[in-house]
C-alpha cells in the first residue's frame, strides 16, 4: 500500500490544478478531510471505503477496464488491456479517462496503475462491454394512469380489511415469512410482487403495524382510509419516496425487514430521473439495459425493471413518460394537488339491496365509508366493495347511542334509491330488544360486613378519585384497579387486605428501585460541513501550488512559505508568502491574532525567529513576543 500511494502522490504532482479539481469533486467524501499536501491527498484516495464509494459511481466500460487493469497485476500497458479486452482506442481512452478522474488509475510511464480494488479483482471480463445502442424516444402523448394509480389505492384498502378481518402474521424475528406472502397473495388474488409492494407501502405509511406477531391496521390506518382518493394516493407516494429496499425479483426474501443502506432510494431516485414529461420512451426495456450499463452498481437489470413497474402502479409514469405527478415527485412540486387532480371524486352513495348488502362501485367517500362502517360489515373488497348489514353490526350502531330512527336516517342519507323493507325490518327488530341487559364496567370491589363503614368511605373526599359506588349494602365498586385502591384506603387510615379470584390473601413485596444503565454514548457528529465547488477549487490550487517546482524553490523563503502553509489553515496563499518574506527580511507585518474565543488582536511586528510552530517578533510597542503559527488568521501590510 505505502508503495501505490507514493506511485500515486507521484502521477498527481504530474497534474494540473483544473485536474486535481476534477479528481476531488468526483471524490467529495474525502475532499473534506485532512489534507495539506498532495501526498495526503494520495493517501486518502486509496482508502478502501472510499475506493468502493467511487466504484459504484462507474459505468460497466469503466470497471471491465478497471478489472483488466487489476488482473495484470499493474504491469500492462494500454496495449495489452485493448488487446486483452478486444476494444478499440476510442473506447480505452473513454473508460481510462473515467478512471483518472476519480483517481481509480493512473499511468506510471507506459505502464496502468490502478488501486486496490475488491470490486475488480476476479471481475476481468474478455472484452470491453459497449454501451447499448440509445433508448428510443417519442413524443409523449396523454396517457392517463388513473387505473393504475386506482387499483393500487384500492389494493392497499383491501389489504387493510384483510389484516383486520383475517389473520396475517409476522415473524417473531421480526418481518413477514415468503410462506405468508404467498398465502395472502392467493386470498386477494395478485402476485406475490404486487402484494409485497402494497405490504410495503402500507407499512411505510404506518398504516399497518406487528401486534403480537400479527399484521393490524394502525390508527393512521383509520385515518387514511377515511380521507379523499386524493389524499390516499399522497401519502403513498410520499412512503414510496422514503422506501429503502431494493427490489429482489429472483430471491424469494421477507418483507418488512430493516435493511441498512440506502440502495432503494438510490435505486428509485435514479430511474424516476431518466424519464421526462415531453418525450416518452418506446421500449422501457431499452432504458434498463442502458441505466444498468451507465451504474450497474445500482441498476441490476431485473431491479431497476420492477422499480419502473412500481411507479407505474402509483401513476408517477405511463406510456414511458412521466405523469404529472411523477413530474411533481421529480422536481419536489406540490404532490398533493397533482394526486388530487388525478384520482377521480369518491363515491357519495351506495345501493342497498335486499339481501342486506349495500354496493359501492368506485372508491367511497369519508362520510360513506364512516356511516357504512358504524352499521356494517366490509364483506368484499374486491372491484366493488360490499357491506352487509347483521344483526350485530347494527347493534354496534346502537351502542354507539344512536336510535333507530337515527340509524334509518343515515342509511337513507347514503342510499342511492328509497331502503328496502327488509333492512328498516332488520333495525327496527335489533332495537325492541336492545338495552334489556346492562353490564357495568368495575375495575375493583371494596367488602364489609359492616355497611356503616362503606357509608363512611364513600363519603370520604379524599377518596373520590376511586369514583366509589354502591353495587349492594356491602359491595362497592372502584374505578381504579385493586392495587390503587387499596393505596388510596390506606393513605386514609384504613387497613384493607387485598383477595385475589380464589379469595386468598395476596402477598405483597416491595419493589426495589433502581436507575437506568446509562446507555452507550453517540458518536458526536462532526461540525464540518461538505465543501463546494469553489472551495475544492481553491484547495486543489493550493495543494498543486505548494508541490509545482518554482525559480524560488529551495531558497529561505521558499522553505519558510511552506513550513507556514503546513501549520496554518487560515491564511491565503499571498498571506503565507507575505509572511514568510517577513520572516527572510525582517520587514515590519500587521497580524490579526486570536488569543482567545471569538477574540483577536492586531499586532505591527517584525518576525525575528520561527521554530515548531512558533513565531517570535519583536512587537511596535517595544516587547518580543511569541506567536503561534495556528492562531495567526490574517497577514497585512502595516498601514
Amino acid at each position: 500500500m505505502p508503495r501505490r500511494i507514493n506511485a500515486l502522490a507521484t502521477w498527481l504532482l504530474q497534474l494540473g490544478p483544473d485536474e486535481v479539481a476534477a479528481i476531488l469533486l468526483h471524490r467529495r467524501d474525502i475532499a473534506d478531510r485532512y489534507i495539506r499536501t498532495l501526498k495526503d491527498l494520495a493517501t486518502q484516495l486509496t482508502d478502501s471505503e472510499s475506493v468502493h464509494a467511487a466504484e459504484d459511481t462507474l459505468d460497466q466500460g469503466a470497471l471491465d477496464l478497471l478489472g483488466a487493469i487489476v488482473a495484470q497485476n499493474n504491469a500492462g500497458t494500454a496495449e495489452t488491456v485493448c488487446a486483452e479486452l478486444r476494444c478499440s482506442a476510442g473506447d480505452f481512452e473513454r473508460a481510462f479517462g473515467e478512471l483518472k478522474q476519480r483517481a481509480l488509475a493512473w499511468p506510471e510511464g507506459s505502464r496502468l496503475i490502478a488501486v486496490n480494488s475488491v470490486r475488480a479483482n476476479g471481475a476481468a471480463q474478455d472484452r470491453l462491454t459497449p454501451r447499448p445502442k440509445a433508448p428510443g424516444r417519442r413524443r409523449a402523448s396523454e396517457i392517463s394512469p388513473i387505473v393504475a394509480a386506482m387499483s393500487t389505492v384500492d389494493g392497499v384498502a383491501r389489504l387493510l380489511a384483510h389484516c383486520e378481518q383475517d389473520t396475517f402474521d409476522a415473524r417473531y424475528t421480526g418481518g413477514v415469512a415468503t410462506v405468508e406472502i404467498r398465502r395472502v397473495a392467493r386470498a386477494l388474488r395478485v402476485s406475490d410482487g404486487v402484494l409485497r409492494l402494497w405490504l410495503e407501502l402500507a407499512a411505510e405509511a404506518q398504516l399497518v403495524g406487528v401486534e403480537r406477531s400479527r399484521l393490524l391496521p394502525t390508527e393512521h390506518g383509520d385515518a387514511w382510509l377515511g380521507s379523499q382518493p386524493g389524499a390516499r394516493l399522497s401519502a403513498l407516494v410520499a412512503a414510496w419516496r422514503r422506501m429503502d429496499w431494493r427490489p429482489e425479483p429472483d430471491t424469494a426474501r421477507a418483507a418488512l425487514r430493516d435493511y441498512p443502506g440506502a440502495a432503494g432510494l438510490v435505486l428509485r431516485r435514479g430511474a424516476l430521473e431518466r424519464f421526462s414529461a415531453q418525450e416518452a420512451f418506446t421500449d422501457v426495456g431499452e432504458l434498463v439495459a442502458d441505466l444498468a450499463w451507465e451504474r450497474p452498481a445500482v441498476h441490476d437489470p431485473r431491479a431497476t425493471a420492477a422499480v419502473i413497474g412500481e411507479m407505474e402502479s402509483l401513476g408517477l409514469v405511463a406510456g414511458g413518460a412521466l405523469t404529472p405527478l411523477g413530474s411533481a415527485v421529480l422536481h419536489d412540486g406540490d404532490v398533493d394537488a397533482a394526486a388530487d387532480a388525478l384520482m377521480p371524486p369518491a363515491t357519495e352513495k351506495a345501493a342497498f339491496q335486499t339481501d342486506m348488502t349495500a354496493v359501492v362501485n368506485g372508491l367511497p367517500s369519508p362520510e360513506l365509508s364512516a356511516t357504512l362502517n358504524l352499521v356494517a360489515d366490509l364483506e368484499d373488497n374486491d372491484a366493488a366493495r360490499v357491506w352487509r348489514l347483521s344483526a350485530g353490526s347494527v347493534r354496534r350502531a346502537l351502542d354507539s347511542g344512536l336510535s333507530a330512527d337515527e340509524v334509518l336516517a343515515r342509511l337513507e342519507a347514503v342510499s342511492e334509491a328509497a331502503l328496502p323493507q327488509v333492512i328498516e325490518y332488520q333495525v327496527r327488530d335489533v332495537a325492541r330488544r336492545h338495552g334489556q341487559l346492562t353490564v357495568t364496567d368495575v375495575a375493583s370491589c371494596v367488602r364489609s360486613s359492616d355497611p356503616l363503614l362503606l357509608q363512611e368511605i364513600v363519603k370520604s373526599k379524599r377518596l373520590g378519585s376511586l369514583k366509589l359506588r354502591f353495587l349492594a349494602p356491602t359491595v362497592l365498586a372502584s374505578d381504579r384497579p385493586m392495587t390503587e385502591t387499596l393505596a388510596a384506603l390506606r393513605r386514609c387510615g384504613y387497613a384493607p387486605t387485598g383477595l385475589d379470584a380464589g379469595e386468598k390473601s395476596v402477598v405483597e413485596t416491595v419493589e426495589r428501585l433502581r436507575a437506568p444503565a446509562r446507555g452507550a454514548r453517540r458518536p458526536e457528529r462532526s461540525w464540518r460541513t461538505e465543501m463546494d465547488d469553489l472551495e475544492l477549487t481553491r484547495l486543489a490550487v493550493r495543494l498543486v501550488e505548494q508541490e509545482r517546482p518554482s525559480a524560488g524553490r529551495g531558497t529561505p523563503r521558499a522553505s519558510a512559505a511552506r513550513m507556514l502553509r503546513d501549520q496554518n489553515v487560515f491564511l491565503r496563499d499571498d498571506e503565507v508568502v507575505l509572511l514568510s518574506s517577513a520572516l527572510v527580511d525582517g520587514s515590519r507585518v500587521e497580524i490579526k491574532y486570536a488569543s482567545g474565543p471569538r477574540r483577536t488582536e492586531t499586532h505591527v511586528i517584525v518576525p525575528a525567529k520561527h521554530l515548531e510552530g512558533v513565531l517570535t517578533a519583536d512587537c511596535d510597542d517595544g516587547t518580543s513576543r511569541e506567536f503561534s503559527v495556528g492562531h495567526v488568521r490574517k497577514v497585512a501590510l502595516p498601514e
